[in-house]
C-alpha cells in the first residue's frame, strides 16, 4: 500500500474480551506513521457495522481493515465478497483462525499493520451457504454441523459462567447426551446417507482457535474439504479431541474425509455454524466459490 492510501478500519469493541480498541489504537498509530490515511468506524451492533462498511465502500477505500476476531471478519466478508477491495486483518479475537491461516501476526498489532502496508493481496476462495430459510452467507474458514454446533447452541443458551468455562461445561453436558446423528450429505451429486457425530466443511484448515479439523484444506483449490466424524463412544471422542490440534485425527477409523465443490447437508434439528457464527438451521447448500476475496498477507 502506497503513501497516501486510504483504508477504512472497522473495530469490534468486544473482541478479545475488550482488548480490540487498544489493538486498533496501536495499529492506527503505525499506519499513520507509514503514511496511510485511516477512517475508523465501529458499529453498535452487527447490522449497524455492516451498514457503516457498505457506506464506506460506496465512498471508496483502498482496503477494509478489521480489528477483532473471526466474527467481525465474517461480517466484513458479507460486504467484500466478489469485490476488488482487499481485506486487512489486525487480529484481536480469541480464535483468530483467519489470521493464523494466512500467517498474520496475532499478538502484535504493529506487525499486523505492517502487513497492511507491505503485504501482498492474495486472491482466495470463500464458502457460500444457502439455507432453505433464504439465508445466503459467505464464510472464510469452516462450516460445522453436529456435536460442535450443539455445544455452541448450548453455550449460547447458558447465562453462567462467563468465558471459556461456559463452553467447557457445554461440552460436558453434550458429551453426556452423545449420540450419532442422521445426516444426508450430497457431494457434487453423490448422495451419502450416514450417521455422524459431526461434519465440518473447510475452505481453510482450522476453526475454534487452531483445531485443524480439515488439515489439508486449501483456500485456492476451488473445493471444500469435508471431515466426517462418527463415534458414539465418549471415550473415543475425548481421545480424538487432542489429535484435532495436530490434524492427525483424519488417520483414525472414526473419521472420513472427502472433497467437493457443491455440497448439500441435512440433519433434523441441527444448526449450521461458520466462522464461529450461527448461520441457519439445516438443510443448507454449501459451495466453494473460487477467487471470491482479496486478502492482504505477509510478503513472500
Amino acid at each position: 500500500m502506497t503513501v497516501g492510501s486510504r483504508v477504512t478500519m472497522l473495530t469490534n469493541p468486544a473482541s478479545g474480551h475488550g482488548s480490540a480498541p487498544h489493538a486498533a489504537e496501536r495499529a492506527v498509530a503505525r499506519l499513520h506513521k507509514r503514511g496511510v490515511d485511516v477512517v475508523a468506524i465501529a458499529g453498535t451492533d452487527a447490522e449497524h457495522a455492516r451498514r457503516l462498511v457498505e457506506g464506506a465502500l460506496e465512498r471508496g477505500m483502498d482496503a477494509l481493515v478489521v480489528v477483532g476476531g473471526d466474527g467481525i471478519i465474517s461480517l466484513a466478508l458479507q460486504v467484500l465478497a466478489q469485490t476488488d477491495i482487499p481485506l486487512g486483518i489486525i487480529p484481536a479475537g480469541t480464535g483468530n483462525d483467519h489470521a493464523r491461516e494466512f500467517g498474520i501476526p496475532t499478538k502484535d498489532p504493529e506487525a499486523a499493520a505492517d502487513v497492511i502496508v507491505d503485504g501482498v493481496a492474495k486472491t482466495i476462495d470463500l464458502g457460500r451457504i444457502k439455507g432453505a430459510d433464504g439465508t445466503d452467507k459467505w464464510f472464510g474458514t469452516v462450516m460445522a454441523a453436529g456435536f460442535d454446533s450443539l455445544v455452541t447452541d448450548r453455550t449460547n443458551r447458558m447465562k453462567w459462567p462467563h468465558g471459556r468455562m461456559r463452553y467447557n461445561l457445554a461440552i460436558v453436558a453434550e458429551l453426556s447426551k452423545l449420540r450419532l446423528l442422521p445426516f444426508r450429505i450430497t457431494l457434487d451429486g453423490r448422495e451419502v446417507d450416514t450417521e455422524l457425530t459431526l461434519a465440518a466443511f473447510g475452505n481453510t484448515r482450522s476453526y475454534g482457535g487452531g483445531m485443524l479439523i480439515c488439515p489439508d484444506a486449501d483456500p485456492t483449490d476451488g473445493l471444500l474439504d469435508v471431515t466426517m466424524v462418527a463415534s458414539a463412544s465418549r471415550t473415543k471422542l475425548i481421545r480424538l479431541f487432542p489429535t484435532v490440534f495436530k490434524g492427525t485425527h483424519v488417520d483414525l477409523d472414526e473419521v472420513q474425509t472427502a472433497r467437493a465443490r457443491t455440497i448439500t447437508v441435512d440433519s433434523p434439528g441441527i444448526n449450521a455454524y461458520a466462522d464461529g457464527e450461527y448461520v441457519c438451521p439445516l438443510p443448507v447448500e454449501v459451495t466453494a466459490v473460487p477467487q471470491a476475496l482479496r486478502i492482504l498477507t505477509p510478503p513472500r
